[in-house]
Formats: structure tokens, sequence, C-alpha cells
């Protein structure tokens, strides 16, 4: 799946805004408070509203007066378009309001578009727990069929249906789309939390805080091991002194990663290395990950990093990408930009409170500047790398 466009109303700094041409690796850059979280907290939203219900993701957002923009009525709406497994165009639509202190879905639409001039199929049209859903969609496709659909209902009108229908073999279209979102991976790393030695145990991907590192270092190690050397080597070009990376058992079933450097006989074990070595192991093994997620967002990744390592760092998220996850990275870096490709990067900048998006090849002046080689400096001069010395 690759996302192609995202427009939002109503959420939080997003009164009103879209992101157009999004390719598979995507970078944010502004100010602190322009919204770069917020549009992480979009995936985070879709994904709690399908694992539980859309009242449940409200709530634990503070509510709709807290997660609806300031000074403004109406339905929080979101939309997505992308490119499913078969290349079609589809779009997913969702708008929810509140109606006497409950959270209700006044539209939710998964629909796929047919050529460039057909009339889409709605596979799932629903409003307040009711609605119709395609129920020929394996004929979605072929010349001269129309849709033929049935009317279902669903428990609560907070529900998502395709968290519903998309339990079922009949909904194939729905299941992939709701599949795609239950595996959307928004990392929150913690360095503390990657240190300690953990259970031994199994683990195939790396967690959101990193809190298994070991476990997956180890996962990959034994069947992976093209992979692990793979990290390895390129925890070797990348931090000086690193030679060997294990995660060792202990006598008493946990987990600890040993880091050899070439310099001293014994190993180090993870407590005592670097922050900015731990962080470039985890975000390896991450990028590294056989079955990539199929959309991944990073905050700040340069945290913690010798800024020579940025550059290299943003190959390594470009190459996941190109290996079949979507990336959206947010970042305050300058070395990390100037990796970048000008199609790459969108400015986000507040305007009369709200957010204002802005994409990086839009502007003749700045594509001039970029080739100029003065990204950075530009940017620096919009005032979007606040807080951070040059």
């Amino acid at each position: 799946m690759q996302i192609e466009s995202i427009e939002i109303e109503n959420y939080r700094a997003f009164r009103r805004i879209r992101l157009d041409h999004m390719p598979r690796l995507v970078a944010l850059v502004g100010a602190n408070g322009t919204g770069k979280s917020t549009l992480f907290d979009v995936f985070s939203f879709l994904k709690d509203a399908l694992a539980f219900n859309v009242g449940k993701a409200v709530a634990r957002r503070g509510g709709m007066r807290e997660l609806r923009s300031r000074g403004q009525t109406g339905p929080i709406r979101l939309e997505i378009k992308f490119r499913e497994s078969g290349g079609r165009l589809a779009t997913y639509e969702l708008a929810f309001d509140e109606d006497r202190g409950r959270v209700v879905i006044e539209r939710e639409v998964l629909k796929f578009r047919r050529g460039q001039r057909g009339k889409p199929w709605h596979f799932v049209d629903f409003s307040r727990g009711r609605g119709t859903a395609i129920t020929n969609e394996e004929q979605y496709g072929r010349e001269g069929v129309a849709e033929q659909r049935a009317e279902y209902a669903l428990d609560e009108p907070d529900v998502l249906a395709i968290k519903g229908l998309g339990q079922f073999k009949d909904f194939r279209v729905v299941a992939e789309f709701r599949n795609l979102i239950e595996h959307w991976q928004v990392s929150d790393f913690h360095i503390a939390d990657a240190r300690p030695s953990t259970e031994e145990g199994y683990a195939e991907h790396l967690s959101t805080r990193g809190d298994n590192l070991a476990q997956v270092a180890q996962y990959l190690y034994t069947y992976h091991p093209n992979r692990f050397q793979a990290i390895l080597d390129a925890m070797k070009r990348r931090v000086p002194g690193v030679s060997q990376i294990e995660a060792k058992p202990t006598e008493d079933g946990r987990l600890v990663l040993r880091f050899q450097d070439g310099s001293f006989q014994d190993p180090f074990i993870a407590r005592f290395v670097s922050d900015g070595t731990i962080k470039m192991f985890a975000y390896l093994v991450l990028l590294h990950d056989p079955k990539p997620f199929p959309l991944l967002a990073v905050e700040e990744p340069e945290n913690q990093l010798y800024p020579d390592l940025l550059s290299e760092l943003a190959e390594e998220f470009r190459a996941y990408a190109e290996r079949g996850g979507q990336v959206f990275v947010s970042t305050h870096s300058p070395d990390f930009l100037n990796a970048l490709k000008l199609e790459e990067i969108y400015c986000l900048r507040k305007e009369g409170g709200y957010t204002v998006v802005t994409h990086a090849s839009d502007s003749e002046n700045l594509r001039a500047l970029v080739e100029a080689g003065d990204l950075p400096g530009y940017l620096w001069k919009q005032g979007l790398f606040e807080g951070v010395n040059r």
C-alpha cells in the first residue's frame, strides 16, 4: 500500500489540510507546535479506533472538545487515498461527531475507483452503525458488471464498519484494508526501554518503544542471518569500534545485548554503551525487518545521533520504503534533510493558529535554492528549524 494523499479537517491544529503526491518516503519539517506530531497521531487514532472503537480513540485524546480544532464546529473528517495491493486507487473516508454527549460515526466509506472515468464502487458505506457493503466484490473491475449491495447493522454507532466486516472472508477488500491499518507502526522509541535485559522469548518485530530489542536481534540472528549480518556491517561502517553484537542468554532466562569493541577483549553490555550506539542499532533492526510495516512513522530520528550518521540513516529509511513500507519522518535536522529529495519534503507552519502544509516542490524559488545546495538555509530563514543550532 502507498498513501498518495491525506486530507484532514477539524483535527486539532489541522482545520483543513491536504498532503498530495506523497512518495514512499515523506519528511515533515516545521517549528515546534506546527503539527508534525499531530499527523502521526492521526495514524495512531485510526489504529486505536480499529482496535477499540471511535469513541474510545477520542476519549484517549481528551474527548471531542480537545480533539476538534479550536473554534470550529461540525464533524472531524479524515480522508486517505491510497494504492492497494492490486495497484487500484482507493479512498477511505471517516467523519465523526458528537451527538448528545456520545461520539458517533457520521459517515464511513471505502471506495475503489475503476479506471480514469469509471464510477467507483463503494465497498463500504455506513452511517451511525448502519449501511451497505458490496456482496460481489470478486467481480469488481469486470466489464459491464454492476455492484450488488446488502444492508448490515453494527452493534454501536461508533464502531468502524471495516472492523466488523473485515473479519469475514467474503469481504476480502475490506479485510485487506483493515489488516493494513492494524500493522501500521508509529514508533515511540525510548532508549531507556531498550537497554535493560529482557525475558528470553520470541519477537519478530521491534515494538513501538523498542523494549524487545534484544529479542528481535536474537530472532534475526537465528532465522534471518543475512539480515543480521547486514545490520552488523552497517554498524561497523557507521559506529567506530563496533566489531560484533550479540543477544546473550543468561542463566536466569534473560537476554542481554553485548557490544564488542575491537579495541577491548571483553564486550560491553547495552547499559554501558552510548545512547547513539543503542539508537542506531535499534533503527537498523527496525529498518532491516524482513517484513516491513506497511506504514512506519518516526519522530525526530536525529536525537542522540552524531550528525555525520544522519545522511546514511536517511538512506536506510529510503531503502526500507523501497522494500515496501511507506515511511513518514519528522525532523529538525538540516543534516538529515540534506540527504532527502525535494519531492520528499513537506513544510508545516502556523497561520492564524492553524497548520498550513506546503510541498517543497511547489516553489520554483525553493527548487533553485535546493539545486544550489541551500535547502536547510532557506528553511532556517523560514523559522522551520526552531531551537536547533545550525
